[in-house]
């Protein structure tokens, strides 16, 4: 007859669980509901050149000191649109991880959950940049997966562009299947934080 699991290993697994429920169910929430359009669109930009602010590059040969509107590095612009986005997405996070543990009677230290919370934050920061998440395909020999699903775009005079990221592209199941197994880290870390003896005193 198998034992039954010690109180401990039945509350790790239980918190474990929830956690991962929650970071799982979360995620998306975050990706296209609580993201804006802007900086979803923006994240991605990388290079020295100079865009306006809805990402648009400067013509050829323009100088930015005589752009009568506002221009910037288009890195400098991708960067903090996705800094805006992993800030609401782990604000997010945590309270909702907040709420649910609280609501079901557990009580995880604040340091534990920001653990977690810092591992999921750091991580999509670096896979939303895109590039990253670009040379981390090339190394598992995605690119040719990358290459061949991407998605098809029609601005406003009805022109048809071929898009590599975004919904629909392989490069947003690539990046969704990261996070997912990131926040199973994420996970793990916060439940083993919460619940090893130290964090009981």
């Amino acid at each position: 007859m198998t034992a039954l699991p010690s109180s401990l290993t039945a509350e790790r697994l239980a918190l474990f669980g929830t956690l991962l429920s929650v970071f799982d169910a979360v995620h998306p929430l975050c990706d296209h509901w609580v993201q804006s359009s802007d900086d979803a669109r923006l994240k991605g930009l990388h290079g020295d050149h100079y865009v306006y602010a809805d990402g648009t590059p400067l013509p050829d040969g323009a100088d930015p000191v005589d752009s009568d509107v506002p221009v910037y590095r288009a890195s400098v612009l991708g960067r903090a649109a996705a800094c805006r986005h992993v800030r609401s997405y782990t604000a997010v996070q945590l309270a909702t991880a907040l709420a649910v543990t609280r609501a079901l009677g557990h009580r995880v230290p604040l340091g534990a959950l920001l653990a977690g919370a810092a591992v999921n934050a750091a991580t999509h920061l670096v896979i939303d940049r895109r590039e990253p998440l670009l040379k981390l395909a090339d190394l598992f020999g995605k690119r040719g997966y990358v290459d061949h699903c991407t998605a098809a775009r029609v601005n406003d005079k009805g022109e048809v562009t071929a898009e590599v990221s975004g919904p629909g592209s392989a490069l947003m199941e690539l990046d969704q299947a990261l996070h997912r197994a990131i926040g199973i880290g994420a996970a793990a870390l916060t439940t083993w934080l919460a619940t090893r003896p130290r964090a009981r005193r």
